[in-house]
C-alpha cells in the first residue's frame, strides 16, 4: 500500500505523525483524539512497523476563505 497522497488531493490536506515505539495504545489513542476534537483531523491510515513504530497520517478537508457579500 502507497501512503496517502499529500500533494494531489485537492479537498483534504495530510498531517503526518510518528509515535515512538514506547507509545503505548492509550496514549496514542488520547494524543489522536486531541488532534481530532480541537483542530478537525481525521484518522486516514496507521503503519505499524516492526520496531514498535507507529506512522499515521491525519487528514481534514481544506478550507476555502469564503468570498465577501457584495454591499451595494
Amino acid at each position: 500500500m502507497t501512503p496517502p497522497p499529500e500533494g494531489n488531493d485537492p479537498d483534504w490536506e495530510y498531517r503526518p505523525l510518528r509515535l515512538p515505539p514506547g507509545v503505548t495504545r492509550l496514549s496514542a489513542a488520547t494524543q489522536l483524539s486531541i488532534h481530532a476534537e480541537f483542530s478537525g483531523w481525521e484518522l486516514s491510515r496507521v503503519l505499524l512497523y516492526a520496531d514498535g513504530t507507529r506512522k499515521i497520517w491525519l487528514r481534514r478537508k481544506r478550507s476555502t476563505p469564503g468570498i465577501p457579500e457584495l454591499l451595494t
